[in-house]
């Protein structure tokens, strides 16, 4: 078989010669030396991206009692998980975790609330947080709120956060068997809003949730088409009680591959460690350090364990990040 050539999309990718096509991203998960696709994606994070790895933190700032049926999510009132419920953190202890961070050198910091949006009556409480984080804090910060209306989208600008948070999770061809409740068009059309808003955007997904590579590579695509610089990636963690209790785990190869190849569709973004690491080997996580990730979320998580903000300091060190 006819491989793609692996070193001339590099090459058009690196000189700026025009982008990676569906077709091609496809055929690049394909390629049969993972350790020399692994490598140009870790060149071409190189040349658009620098040594300089991105960090961010997040709170639970309102947990469960969620109406929607994303069957990935322990958060959903659909699912029978246990997780801790309340409507909202107080104000003090979302200060404090800011602080924290902000003291341990981490860049960004965003509450992150269930539900399908905030409404206007409790996004003024959270606002009051955002602005006092803002006045004695460095942290730049951002928000994961729904599907939030111009607005409340204005609100949280004028409080100070700069970047809004929507994840589309999956491909829009696979979104509909993993929720039903809302759509991707309604997050793309969030996105959309936050830009008109005058905010940066951050959009990614979850792995592993029953999707093929090719829907991955459709996810990436979208990602870039809406002008996506900040790319989480999430690694499923299957909850107990939720409806993926009992999803496959991703092997390594498809972990790296799928990163690798996001870093030739989506070549100067931030892609980022998000939830699931926690279950990466250590060798594992340095490898998708050097095949295409630039940016981790450290620190606490949602309803699963985070990680350790000292010991992710000296892996992305020892890996040669700053």
């Amino acid at each position: 078989m006819q491989w793609i050539s692996l070193e001339k999309i590099m090459r058009r990718v690196l000189e700026k010669k025009g982008d990676v096509s569906y077709s091609e991203a496809v055929e690049l998960t394909k390629y049969p030396d993972k350790d020399l696709l692994y490598a140009a994606a870790n060149s071409i994070r190189e040349k658009f991206c620098g040594d300089v790895l991105d960090t961010c933190s997040i709170i639970n700032a309102r947990s469960g009692m969620c109406s929607e049926d994303c069957k990935w999510c322990a958060q959903s009132a659909k699912h029978s998980t246990g997780i801790e419920t309340y409507p909202m953190k107080n104000s003090d202890e979302v200060f404090d975790c800011a602080l924290q961070n902000d003291i341990k050198g981490v860049k960004r910091f965003s509450m992150v609330t269930s539900g399908l949006k905030v409404e206007k009556k409790e996004m003024e409480k959270f606002c009051e947080m955002y602005k006092r984080i803002h006045e004695k804090t460095g942290l730049k910060l951002c928000a994961s709120m729904g599907l939030v209306g111009k607005e409340e989208m204005l609100m949280l600008k004028e409080a100070g956060v700069t970047r809004y948070e929507c994840n589309l999770e999956t491909a829009s061809s696979f979104f509909s068997e993993l929720c039903t409740t809302h759509t991707s068009e309604e997050k793309k059309a969030t996105l959309r809003l936050a830009l008109e808003c005058g905010m940066e955007i951050c959009s990614g997904g979850i792995i592993g949730m029953g999707e093929s590579m090719e829907q991955r590579i459709e996810l990436a695509c979208e990602l870039r088409e809406l002008g996506v610089k900040s790319v989480p990636i999430n690694i499923l963690n299957p909850i107990k009680g939720s409806a993926l209790e009992n999803a496959k785990p991703l092997s390594d190869e498809e972990i790296l591959t799928t990163m690798a190849v996001f870093r030739f569709v989506l070549p100067d973004a931030f892609i980022r460690f998000a939830g699931g690491r926690i279950n990466m080997s250590e060798n594992l996580q340095k490898k998708a350090l050097q095949s295409g990730i630039n940016a981790s979320l450290v620190g606490g998580l949602l309803t699963t364990p985070g990680s350790n903000i000292d010991k992710d300091y000296e892996m992305f060190k020892s890996v040669g990040y700053r």
